[in-house]
């Protein structure tokens, strides 16, 4: 009994050491988008954290209305994104552009170019909070 109780714990072990693992699939709740995580540093301005990381959108393919807790700074690093903050006007950005999204703000992106787009996105955002909130 104490071996199969061991083997329990074990097996639990592993897969929460597999779970924590696992890439954020949050972004990747459509097929055709890629996000690969590049660096996570907590920031000396207390309760802040900086994300970073690659997001790839096939053809065609786009994520929906959504906001985080904290800035977000976009730098597209091929193909073209057009981009809808909440309130304004869409915005068309090809590699090489940047955009500032502030805090709490709305926002989607689409990929409406002929081939695979990417960004490299950096999150400066408040640590412990979920880092995307999807619009209800």
């Amino acid at each position: 009994m104490k071996f199969l109780n061991k083997l329990i714990i074990k097996v639990i072990y592993i897969l929460c050491i597999t779970i924590y693992f696992i890439p954020v699939k949050s972004f990747s709740q459509q097929t055709g988008i890629t996000r690969t995580n590049l660096q996570r540093y907590d920031l000396q301005a207390s309760g802040y954290e900086t994300i970073q990381a690659r997001i790839d959108f096939e053809k065609g393919t786009s994520f929906g209305m959504h906001s985080h807790p904290g800035e977000e700074v976009i730098y597209v690093l091929e193909g073209t994104f057009e981009y809808q903050i909440e309130g304004k006007q869409p915005v068309i950005l090809k590699g090489g552009e940047v955009l500032f999204i502030p805090a709490g703000k709305n926002h989607s992106a689409k990929n409406i170019g002929n081939n695979k787009a990417s960004e490299l996105a950096t999150y400066i955002v408040q640590k412990g909070k979920q880092l995307l909130v999807m619009k209800k």
